[in-house]
């Protein structure tokens, strides 16, 4: 990329951006409604998000155009004597740069922020059907370690 990459906390501005890029996969437009306008759900989460220090929701841009996303939630434990943890949810890039290092830019952002947040651990999780995410991950020293369960409500 010609331009270098900066990572900022998201705006409001950025939301039909994130959420464009949300939907833009395979597994993501059949979760994600992008349309106009977006539905208030959206801007009720981001409100949300936004408005708790635990959380952050990080924007990746070149030049003026917001190129990926992910939301980082950092939670305090009682185990590993209270530290606290990372995770990062939600990382996409924008199809016009898929392969270009910024997904691996993302991750680097997300694991010094938890490094300057005190946090022992970065965990994230993957969907199964994500094959090349899990490999991504792995080469960048995520090891599959535990088992995760989810219950859709």
């Amino acid at each position: 990329m010609e331009k270098e990459i900066r990572f900022r906390i998201a705006s409001e501005q950025d939301l039909e951006s994130i959420v464009a890029m949300l939907a833009d996969d395979v597994l993501g437009s059949k979760r994600e409604r992008y349309e106009h306008p977006l539905p208030d759900r959206y801007i009720k989460a981001f409100e949300a998000i936004s408005s708790d220090p635990n959380n952050e929701l990080i924007v990746a841009c070149h030049g003026n155009e917001v190129i990926g996303v992910q939301q980082i939630t950092f939670t305090p434990y009682i185990t590993h004597q209270g530290g606290w943890r990372a995770t990062i949810e939600g990382v996409r890039t924008s199809t016009s740069v898929r392969g270009m290092g910024v997904g691996t830019e993302l991750i680097k952002w997300a694991i010094q922020r938890a490094e300057e947040r005190g946090c022992h651990v970065v965990q994230l999780t993957t969907d199964k059907e994500r094959a090349d995410a899990l490999r991504f991950y792995e080469r960048l020293g995520f090891k599959a370690t535990h088992e995760g369960l989810k219950l859709k409500l």
